[in-house]
């Protein structure tokens, strides 16, 4: 094993690493986001209709009063809501994770922060089984002395 330490980091693939990070939690994030923000949206339409036919009343009166009409796309469109949300904090998450990634890139790169890496050293014991299976040019081989 051998214990090394890396001093520069690729600034691109650093920023594009945590970009993609950033995406991938982003949509999934996103996605509970829109999918909860139409299930709220519903309820609170079913509650509204509900708490008017109870008590008899306007729709201005209650509490919501005309978000209403805005309020009933977004339950009725989930199947839509839910991939924008996902969409739109996923971009988002990915803005930040490539900020982030070039940051940690950067600290590095100027030595702020070091990365310790152990390597084990494989490639020696297999360079050694490829020599011996290759004979060596150099030296020329033994001829057999006649009679032998």
């Amino acid at each position: 094993m051998v214990r090394a330490r890396v001093t520069s980091v690729s600034l691109g693939s650093a920023m594009s690493s945590g970009a993609v990070a950033g995406l991938v939690f982003g949509l999934f994030l996103g996605a509970l986001l829109g999918a909860l923000a139409s299930w709220l949206a519903g309820a609170i339409v079913d509650w509204e209709r509900q708490l008017g036919f109870s008590l008899g009343v306007t729709q201005q009166l209650l509490p919501f009063g005309d978000q209403i009409s805005a309020l009933e796309p977004v339950a009725d469109l989930w199947y839509v809501v839910a991939p924008v949300g996902a969409l739109i904090v996923g971009l988002l998450g990915a803005i930040i994770g490539g900020l982030a990634g070039g940051l940690w890139a950067a600290l590095v790169n100027r030595g702020f922060m070091s990365i310790d890496v152990t390597v084990a050293a494989q490639e020696a014991a297999e360079h050694r089984a490829i020599v011996r299976a290759v004979p060596d040019r150099r030296v020329k081989p033994r001829r057999r002395a006649i009679g032998r």
